[in-house]
């Protein structure tokens, strides 16, 4: 029997810099729905990705003197390595720079051109560059752009346009039929109130003040504006073609299922996107999904309030498991979710390491205790083991509900009550008191057991949201994965089984202070790191180091020497050392894994991005048990100060040095 397939999107992220938390949110929120439903047994196809065109893009390329394709490049690798550091498991990660893409965009503009929905026009009005959206007067809010608060300023320019108000009727009919296509249902009204009642404007769907963007192939002074782009790769990455020559992922599991987006663009997909798939006789996704924002503390994130955290320096301090807890049941389904240092650590402490980590490691030292690790199941029951029970099996169907309503927090706290139930269980049964008599052993056993097997289920259905710390759990109670059926069945796990004879702790306690002072470090480190690079092109201009010469080699052996550029993609610690980190390097079509005593003078974010010097054939070996594939080259300076080598040019990823 085929599974029932399921397709779940996000929105692409904007290649514009590195993506905060707040952005990171989506990705996770994805990722938990994608892994339950493959959980309920459906196959899923789970797409995201990267948009990369626009005047923005454009700009910053100019700023730090490379192309727009080496920009994306560096920052699409930025974005694919914090999505993997998640441990996210998207089937597919679409660039809007994908040959085949940008190919179908081409098609899509000339088929909408050709029958009438998109036609040629001027376009005078107030721009806002790093929105790229044109807005009226009357659309500002005090003078200002209404999505982001930036400046506007007037631009007038020839320009296409689609013809929204063609389609306005026919898309407040759908949402009046469908009440599930927009959710939640607050988000419905906004769109219907603010903009589909009040009446839409055409919307401007190519540029000719910028050349970054996918070409109109039948007018190249023109090329296609973001949204009309970026809003198709929902399709064009199932394969969708313009001629009706689809393919087969596109067949199998488009309409998408569900798709998720920021409430902030909601207007953009749940107007534009819909109205230009009506226009290509596609049909609509069953539900958009507009979530929160996660804040930091009061405010939205942003580079210029200096309040941005990033995914990976939280992982840093907590563990990837403990921030994908953090953002998924903090953030509440329809209103903003708080971030805060104080909040993770508590967090950290109280549900965590306490709650779940404490339960997991006393119910194995029991076992391991009193019956050298084997779990038995004796049937000495009393009334409040089928309380536990009830309980138990009854959250399965209930985490399951608050998933179908994408209430995501509140899955997880149904699987935490679980294990709150388990602690009070031990309390109730007092095990350390069962094991001073004799006769009280099987009834021990059966206690132990019931604590083995609900925690079993509990760490099953925690596998959606903290997927390695269900397998370490599954792991450590030697016990198999389940169904979510089966996971309504109490008393699957196996008598007679042993559990692991030295638990590991899965998340410890955090002293506050010394979390908040190691954050200022880390501020500290990185404005000194700024300072000290600026000191050191002036203060070293006329110092000079000589350096013992070593053998004279000839030509051939030099030869012998493959360099090339490479380009950072991924870094990170290596852990238990000190002095390395790890380092994914894209060189021509190859990654290489290469490991480097480099931990003092560059941190891994500042890693990922950079074009270096790499040796590429030196003989692989293990480095603090890593496999280390060449080499980067540094210069030293006479302190045994490192600094990378870098092209002075922008250069590709795989070009020979020679």
């Amino acid at each position: 029997m085929s599974k029932k397939p399921y397709y779940i999107t996000t929105a692409i992220a904007y290649t514009s810099g590195k993506p905060h938390i707040g952005n990171t949110y989506e990705i996770v929120l994805a990722d938990s729905i994608a892994r339950f439903k493959r959980q309920q047994g459906y196959e899923v196809f789970f797409q995201t990705g990267t948009d990369e065109h626009g005047q923005k893009i454009e700009n910053k390329a100019a700023e730090t003197g490379v192309t727009p394709k080496e920009f994306v490049d560096t920052i699409a690798g930025q974005i694919q390595g914090i999505w993997d550091l998640m441990n996210t498991s998207y089937d597919k990660f679409i660039r809007t720079t994908d040959a085949y893409h940008e190919k179908q965009i081409q098609k899509i503009f000339k088929k909408l051109y050709e029958q009438g929905d998109i036609y040629k026009g001027f376009y005078e009005g107030l721009y806002c560059t790093p929105c790229e959206s044109f807005f009226t007067q009357s659309q500002l809010v005090d003078g200002k752009c209404p999505d982001c608060g930036g400046e506007v300023s007037p631009a007038k320019e020839e320009a296409y346009f689609l013809k929204l108000s063609k389609y306005t009727d026919r898309l407040m009919e759908h949402i009046n039929t469908h009440p599930e296509f927009i959710q939640p249902e607050s988000r419905k009204n906004e769109m219907m109130n603010n903009f589909l009642i009040p009446g839409l404007q055409d919307l401007c769907v190519s540029r000719t003040s910028f050349k970054w963007g996918i070409p109109v192939d039948f007018d190249d002074r023109h090329v296609v504006y973001v949204w009309l782009d970026a809003l198709s790769n929902y399709v064009t990455g199932l394969g969708y073609d313009v001629d009706g020559n689809n393919g087969e992922l596109f067949k199998k599991f488009w309409p998408a299922d569900l798709h998720l987006i920021g409430k902030d663009i909601l207007r953009f997909h749940t107007i534009y996107w819909p109205i230009m798939l009506m226009a290509l006789d596609i049909p609509l996704p069953k539900q958009v999904f507009g979530h929160p924002w996660l804040l930091q503390g009061e405010g939205k994130m942003s580079k210029s309030k200096g309040n941005v955290l990033y995914a990976d320096e939280l992982v840093d301090f907590f563990g990837v498991d403990a921030v994908r807890y953090f953002v998924l049941h903090e953030m509440p389904f329809e209103n903003d979710g708080v971030i805060t240092w104080e909040l993770m650590v508590e967090r950290m402490n109280s549900e965590l390491a306490n709650t779940l980590g404490n339960l997991v490691n006393r119910t194995i030292s029991m076992s391991n205790k009193y019956f050298n690790g084997v779990v038995n199941n004796t049937g000495v029951k009393e009334g409040v083991d089928d309380e536990l029970i009830k309980i138990v099996t009854e959250t399965p169907a209930k985490v399951a509900a608050k998933m179908e309503q994408l209430k995501v927090a509140d899955a997880i706290s149904e699987i935490f009550t679980l294990f709150k139930r388990c602690n009070k269980y031990i309390d109730e049964t007092m095990p350390w008191a069962l094991a001073k008599e004799e006769d009280k052993k099987p009834r021990l056993e059966t206690v132990l057991y019931h604590l083995v097997e609900s925690i079993c289920i509990g760490a099953d259905l925690l596998s959606s949201f903290m997927p390695e710390t269900s397998a370490k759990i599954l792991g450590q109670l030697n016990a198999s994965e389940r169904t979510l059926e089966e996971l309504k069945v109490f008393g699957k796990y196996p008598s007679g089984n042993k559990v692991t004879e030295a638990p590991e702790i899965l998340f410890a306690r955090l002293d506050l202070k010394e979390v908040m002072d190691k954050v200022e470090q880390k501020k500290a480190g990185s404005k000194a790191k700024e300072v000290t690079a600026e000191a050191a092109e002036v203060s070293t201009k006329d110092i000079v180091i000589d350096i013992p010469a070593k053998d004279e080699i000839g030509f051939d052996d030099f030869m012998k020497m493959q360099f090339q550029v490479g380009e950072i993609i991924a870094c990170e610690e290596v852990p238990k050392s000190k002095k390395l980190l790890c380092s994914q390097v894209k060189i021509g079509s190859q990654v290489k894994q290469i490991v480097s005593g480099i931990k003092a003078y560059y941190s891994p974010e500042e890693m990922v991005g950079k074009k270096v010097m790499v040796l590429v054939n030196l003989k692989p070996a293990k480095l603090a048990g890593v496999l280390s594939e060449g080499m980067l080259l540094c210069a030293e300076d006479e302190s045994g100060n490192l600094s990378l080598m870098v092209p002075e040019k922008s250069m590709p990823a795989g070009a020979e040095i020679r």
